[in-house]
C-alpha cells in the first residue's frame, strides 16, 4: 500500500475546514493537487473519505476512521523529529498555547516576557479560548498545550498541575460581606453577586461551591465573558463577585479591604497545563511549565492550603 504522510495532512485539512479551497490554501497547494491526491488515496483504500454531495462536505462513516488514525500516524510522524531535537541543546520551532480567558490577563505577564527573552528561537502563539474550545483543538492537534483549570477528566489528555489559586469574594466597599473576616459558603446566597457567563468554567466554579442554587437579581440579569467587567459592576452597582486569586493580586492596596476570604478548606481553582499523551513538543512544554512555576508567587504552589473546587 503506498500512502504519504502529506495525503494524511491534506485529509486533515479537508476534515478542518470542510471546503477544498481553503483546505488547499492552508497546505499551500492547489485545489486540483489537493483532490487528486485525495482521489488516489481513496483509490488506495478503496473507501470514499467524505461524502461530497453535503455542503459543507463531511466525512463519510469509515472516513471519520481514516480520519482519526491518520491524526494518530501524523503525531507519531513528528515525534521522530522532536526525539532529535530533545537530544541536543536547542531550541527552535513553535509551540502553540490555548488559555482561558480568566486566566491569561493575570498569568501572561509572570513568565511571557522571560519565556521570550531565554528561548529566542521559539515562536509563540498564544490564543484566548474557552475549556471546551481547548479540549477540541487539543485532540485535533490545532494547539500543542493547554493552560486552564482542571481536573478535566478526559482519558486521551494529560494533566501537569502548576499551582493553585485561592477563590475570594470582591465587594462594593460598604457590603455587608466585607464586614466578616471568614465566609462560610451560605454567605454568598444572595441575589447580588455578578456572574460570568456560560461556558466559563469559573462561573461552574463558583456554582459548585454552593450546597444550593444560587439566586440571581429578578430586575437585572448580565453575565460577562470578563472578570474586569464584574470588577467594573461591582464598583460601579453595587453587589459582589468572585475572583481568582491571580485577579485578586492586581488589586490596589486601598481594594483589598473589599476582599472577603472563605473559612477553611479554602475553595482552591487547579490551573493546569494539559496536552495530548503523544505530544511532539514534551520538551518545549517542559520549560514553559518551569518557567510558570518559578515565576508565580509561591503560596499558589501549595495544595495543602484548601480544597480544590471542580466544576465538571
Amino acid at each position: 500500500m503506498n500512502i504519504s504522510l502529506t495525503q494524511l495532512e491534506y485529509i486533515l485539512a479537508i476534515d478542518t475546514y470542510r471546503h477544498f479551497a481553503k483546505a488547499a490554501d492552508a497546505c499551500l497547494v492547489t485545489q486540483p493537487t489537493l483532490s487528486m491526491q485525495l482521489k488516489k488515496l481513496e483509490e488506495e483504500l478503496k473507501i470514499n473519505i467524505f461524502d461530497r454531495s453535503k455542503q459543507p462536505i463531511i466525512p463519510t462513516d469509515a472516513g471519520k476512521q481514516i480520519i482519526e488514525q491518520a491524526r494518530i500516524i501524523l503525531r507519531e510522524a513528528k515525534k521522530l523529529e522532536q526525539i532529535a531535537k530533545h537530544h541536543d541543546d536547542t531550541f527552535e520551532g513553535s509551540l502553540i498555547i490555548g488559555i482561558i480567558p480568566t486566566l491569561a490577563p493575570y498569568l501572561l505577564p509572570y513568565f511571557l516576557g522571560d519565556f521570550l527573552k531565554k528561548y529566542k528561537q521559539i515562536k509563540l502563539v498564544i490564543q484566548e479560548l474557552t475549556t471546551d474550545e481547548i479540549i477540541f483543538k487539543l485532540n485535533k492537534d490545532e494547539i500543542d498545550v493547554g493552560i486552564l483549570a482542571t481536573p478535566l477528566h478526559e482519558n486521551n489528555l494529560m494533566e501537569e498541575p502548576l499551582f493553585y489559586e485561592e477563590i475570594k469574594v470582591f465587594a462594593h466597599y460598604n457590603h455587608p460581606l466585607t464586614k466578616k473576616k471568614n465566609l462560610d459558603h451560605d454567605d454568598i446566597m444572595r441575589d447580588d453577586i455578578w456572574m460570568l457567563s456560560q461556558g466559563n468554567c469559573f462561573r461552574s466554579q463558583v456554582i459548585n461551591i454552593c450546597a444550593n442554587p444560587i439566586k440571581m437579581n429578578d430586575q437585572l440579569k448580565y453575565e460577562s465573558g470578563s472578570i474586569e467587567t464584574l470588577k467594573k459592576m461591582v464598583e460601579m452597582e453595587g453587589g459582589f463577585t468572585l475572583l481568582p486569586e491571580l485577579a485578586v493580586l492586581e488589586l490596589s492596596n486601598k481594594k483589598i479591604n473589599q476582599v472577603a476570604e472563605f473559612k477553611k478548606p479554602k475553595p482552591l481553582r487547579e490551573i493546569s497545563m494539559v496536552y495530548a499523551r503523544s505530544v511532539s513538543k514534551k520538551k518545549f512544554i517542559d520549560v514553559l511549565k518551569k518557567l510558570i512555576i518559578g515565576s508565580v508567587p509561591e503560596e499558589l504552589l501549595n495544595k495543602k492550603r484548601g480544597a480544590v473546587v471542580e466544576w465538571k
